[in-house]
């Protein structure tokens, strides 16, 4: 493996945090005996290039410094190939480097962390999923979780996590349930009403909620989680128990493991990685072990899924 490191750094990432994090992350590598080279970009799709240019000339890994939205662009790069990637969770969200047990906010031990995997072969390949030719890692969000991600993006104000929280609550103002046409695997389509479909690769989204906590990254399956036509007060009494994962026993939530899954819906977007993919209908595949990651990927506690819908 080469000694050369890509560091592929989003410097505006948790409101500036990337660009801060780089340096120690860089500094521990390089403590480690690696050279280190920093890739930016002028936008998404100029970082993109210059990361699958690092790619295709050796690079011993791609290193992201960011949030889940750099983690999902620089999966577009290494999906498929060989080349390692590495965390320095710099983001807002972070969902991807806490599925991995990785330090969050922490460049300096994120840098050592990688840099250990690098030297002792601790090299994971895990999961992905797959939308068309569109790689992501964590959850595929559609329905009211997706409808808050629409809001919140149409805001100029405020910034932060506190534009999301005033985006949920204009929704559940307007809240509805959405009628989907559903197919899991090979087998006939449903249609049902639902609040929300998650498609969960790894197990949470949005800094640490666990809509589908019981996702493993490496059986090569989804976990699907189906919340259903509830009322707003249902909606409201229920969502505080997704940090903890306990929402899947109300019996409003239905889960399901799934190797592929096609979801239809007028009006919805999917969100995968919080990075928008498009209006529905999609269809998303889980491919085992899509890509190398520089982390002991920690293993599933999760109970046994319902196998289809009911």
């Amino acid at each position: 493996m080469t000694s050369e490191i890509t560091l592929f750094v989003n410097p505006t990432a948790g409101r500036g945090r990337g660009a801060h994090a780089a340096q120690p992350a860089a500094s521990a590598l390089r403590a480690a005996g690696f050279s280190v080279r920093t890739v930016l970009g002028e936008d998404a799709d100029d970082a993109l290039r210059r990361a699958r240019e690092a790619v295709d000339g050796g690079t011993g890994a791609l290193i992201t410094v960011g949030g889940d939205g750099m983690v999902n662009l620089a999966l577009q790069a290494v999906a498929g190939t060989t080349t390692p990637l590495g965390v320095v969770a710099a983001g807002t969200g972070n969902d991807f480097a806490r599925a991995l047990g990785l330090p969050i906010r922490d460049p300096a031990r994120a840098g050592e962390c990688a840099a250990r995997a690098l030297k002792d072969g601790r090299l994971t390949d895990i999961d992905l999923g797959r939308t068309g030719d569109r790689w992501f890692a964590t959850v595929l969000a559609s329905g009211f979780d997706s409808k808050v991600n629409d809001r919140g993006n149409r805001m100029r104000w405020p910034s932060g996590r506190f534009k999301y929280d005033l985006a949920m609550l204009a929704e559940l103002a307007a809240f509805k349930p959405i009628p989907y046409k559903i197919t899991l695997d090979d087998g006939e389509t449903r249609e049902i009403e639902a609040t929300l479909v998650a498609v969960g690769n790894s197990s949470s989204y949005g800094g640490g909620m666990r809509i589908c906590a019981d996702a493993d990254l490496t059986d090569g399956l989804f976990d699907v989680t189906v919340v259903g036509d509830c009322s707003r007060a249902t909606l409201v009494k229920v969502f505080p128990r997704v940090y903890r994962g306990t929402h899947l026993g109300h019996p409003k939530v239905a889960t399901y493991r799934v190797a592929s899954i096609g979801l239809a819906a007028d009006g919805i977007t999917g969100y995968a990685d919080g990075e928008r993919l498009g209006p529905l209908p999609l269809t998303a595949e889980c491919v085992r072990g899509a890509v190398r990651v520089l982390a002991p990927v920690p293993a599933s506690g999760r109970k046994a899924a319902a196998p289809g819908l009911q």
